[in-house]
């Protein structure tokens, strides 16, 4: 008898280290990098310089937090409108800027939207997204991100850019194991670089944070 796949909670983690890696490579970043060792954690948390959340439901439940130091925020800022042919001098000169807000809240959505994509051909199952929530934070204030998880599990991995500037991914989900009983061909996926000049037509709207789950945000006490 042939021997079923299983495919857990780490492999939809390394799904999304993929999407990570890839949306950022095809924005002018194409040298990011995450470390093969992965963090058990036990809660998710927006940390300082600046902090992104963003909530998927459907198939399974769970959310994903990235936080980014300020130099990893601006490095990346930087090399993403550089690539798009914005002069140097008409860059944003701080990461707490509304337009850096909006470029890497944008490149959060597109970085899940690849994931929903991913999932959805590999897994055969379907979710869905909130719009990113980007963040500025004081290095003396951190914020919890709890959802509501029947049996919670969470984990952390470093990112490293070319300037050895470091961020944070956190995944928090339902336990859970998708048992692959047949062969199945997969459908084309989505071409990122078609994900991300999608969403150049319309910016604002990417990273609208008037977009975010109100109810969720005032449970935050946001």
């Amino acid at each position: 008898m042939k021997k079923s796949k299983v495919i857990s909670t780490d492999d939809i983690l390394l799904t999304l280290c993929s999407s990570v890696t890839q949306v950022f490579g095809a924005a002018g970043n194409p040298q990011i990098a995450y470390s093969p060792m992965v963090q058990k954690i036990h809660k998710t948390c927006l940390r300082p310089d600046l902090g992104c959340f963003v909530l998927f439901d459907g198939g399974f439940s769970g959310l994903v937090v990235i936080n980014f130091t300020a130099e990893s925020a601006m490095e990346i800022y930087r090399k993403y409108m550089m690539s798009m042919g914005m002069p140097e001098e008409e860059l944003a000169k701080f990461h707490t800027s509304d337009e850096v807000g909006n470029v890497m809240g944008e490149l959060m959505n597109q970085i899940v939207g690849d994931f929903t994509n991913r999932v959805r051909q590999e897994l055969q199952t379907s979710i869905s997204q909130s719009q990113p929530k980007m963040m500025a934070i004081n290095k003396q204030v951190q914020i919890l991100v709890n959802t509501q998880l029947d049996q919670p599990q969470a984990r952390r991995v470093t990112f490293s850019t070319p300037l050895h500037n470091i961020f944070y991914m956190e995944l928090a989900m339902d336990k859970t194991e998708f048992i692959q009983l047949h062969d199945f061909e997969k459908a084309d996926t989505e071409n990122v670089d078609d994900i991300l000049a999608n969403a150049g037509n319309a910016p604002a709207e990417a990273a609208a944070p008037e977009s975010v789950d109100d109810d969720f945000l005032a449970n935050l006490g946001l």
